[in-house]
């Protein structure tokens, strides 16, 4: 009994560890959905419409990559990817320009083009 005991201990300890809070998406806000792998962003580019509050949704989905962070020069933004968790990353919207992202490295880059 105190081996099956110790078991469930055991597993109920490691579904706590690995389980990670999930950013709530924001509310009111134009999602655009983003995964990180080993091809680098898909979509590579995306189109924003100026004025409308939109967040991009990153998701990296591979250990095989060097995508383990999304920086955004322009902004001063970086944040890092954790495995299957999405993050979050608010894009300002109030004039027409275009942003780059990229992984950490600067191996992997994007666009966010808003008009």
């Amino acid at each position: 009994m105190r081996t099956v005991l110790a078991a469930v201990a055991l597993a109920f300890a490691t579904l706590l560890a690995c389980h990670k809070e999930q950013e709530a998406a924001p509310a009111g806000k134009t999602t655009i959905a983003i995964t990180a792998d080993d091809k680098g962003f898909t979509p590579a580019s995306v189109d924003m419409k100026q004025g409308e509050p939109t967040v991009l949704a990153f998701t990296r989905k591979s250990n095989d990559t060097c995508a383990t962070k999304v920086a955004f020069p322009e902004l001063n933004v970086t944040k890092d990817l954790p495995l299957n968790t999405t993050v979050y990353v608010d894009v300002p919207t109030d004039k027409a320009r275009t942003l780059t992202f990229q992984c950490g490295m600067g191996m992997f880059k994007g666009s966010v083009v808003v008009k």
